[in-house]
């Protein structure tokens, strides 16, 4: 006869957990991980990192998954290391090999170039990415040897700073917009450089304020006891700490948790003096109720609502 193995009941679980992703991982495959190591009812990623990429990967749990949007449309900081010289059909270490060519490139080129690709600039999305088309992500007809017309998109280099050339191997600092994909600005400035170029290591450090100083292994998430995984979980309001706080009396708590838009004024108790976008609060016991949109006139509209029972 055989005994079958009960399965633990998920339990709820609300917050972020900042995980440092290790290589070979696609970002589900970290997620699924973490969610059982923490025995998580519900969770999600906020953007995806490669599988042989590294680095910052916050995971939401809960009511926190709520607001992953936010993190979706935050700046992001890598550290990159692009090998010049070497193009792959896929701009990373994962593809095969296009081409090689000579590498004799100074730093003064190099900075010169970089000063080219700050800045806004126009992207061409690789076919080995996620987006899709009628349905179909573009990474799957590019393993069929498809290849299609892809429109130019708009992002922006906040920051690109060279941190190291021992050639062929260039070490770069980047701060970009959402959908700035980091292969690309390699290729691109390979192609500049008049060499070629993939990446050979991608390192996410940052996203928004999130810092990867914060973050934890898989390896050390497991080997802990599982009473402190727990511990480990900033508050959910941690996605919205860049935007300002408003408190609310009980009564104007209920009415937003409804749903209402609220006309406020005195009844407020703590109240941002400039419109946009703001986290709201219930003033006598601190619990976050969502965010919400501070408009004109002191009108609160609410956007997403945290289920408080």
């Amino acid at each position: 006869m055989t005994t079958q193995i009960k399965k633990r009941p998920r339990v709820p679980v609300h917050g972020v957990l900042l995980l440092d992703k290790p290589v070979g991982f696609s970002s589900n495959d970290a997620l699924i991980k973490a969610k059982r190591f923490l025995n998580a009812m519900k969770a999600g990623h906020t953007g995806t990192l490669d599988p042989f990429a590294t680095g910052l990967l916050p995971l939401c749990f809960g009511e926190a998954t709520k607001f992953s949007q936010d993190l979706l449309e935050a700046d992001k900081t890598y550290t990159t290391v692009v090998h010049l010289g070497v193009t792959t059909t896929t701009g990373d270490t994962e593809g095969d090999v296009l081409e090689q060519k000579p590498v004799d490139v100074t730093v003064s080129a190099i900075e010169q170039v970089l000063k080219q690709f700050t800045g806004p600039i126009q992207q061409v999305p690789p076919m080995y990415s996620a987006l899709k088309r009628d349905g179909k992500p573009l990474y799957e007809y590019a393993r069929a040897g498809v290849t299609l017309e892809r429109e130019a998109r708009d992002v922006t280099i906040h920051e690109l700073e060279l941190l190291d050339y021992q050639a062929p191997l260039l070490t770069l600092k980047v701060k970009c917009s959402k959908g700035t994909y980091v292969r690309v600005l390699g290729e691109d400035i390979g192609a500049v450089l008049g060499c070629g170029a993939h990446l050979k290591e991608l390192r996410r450090i940052q996203v928004g304020h999130l810092v990867l100083e914060k973050s934890i292994t898989l390896e050390s998430l497991e080997s802990m006891p599982e009473s402190e995984r727990l511990a480990l979980l900033d508050p959910v309001d941690a996605l919205l700490s860049s935007f300002p706080p408003v408190r609310l009396s009980d009564e104007l708590a209920t009415r937003f948790l409804h749903g209402q838009r609220l006309a406020l004024g005195k009844e407020a108790v703590l109240l941002p003096e400039q419109a946009g976008r703001v986290r709201v609060y219930r003033d006598s016991d601190g619990q976050l109720l969502g965010s919400a949109q501070l408009q004109e006139f002191q009108i609160l509209a609410p956007e997403r609502l945290i289920n408080t029972q």
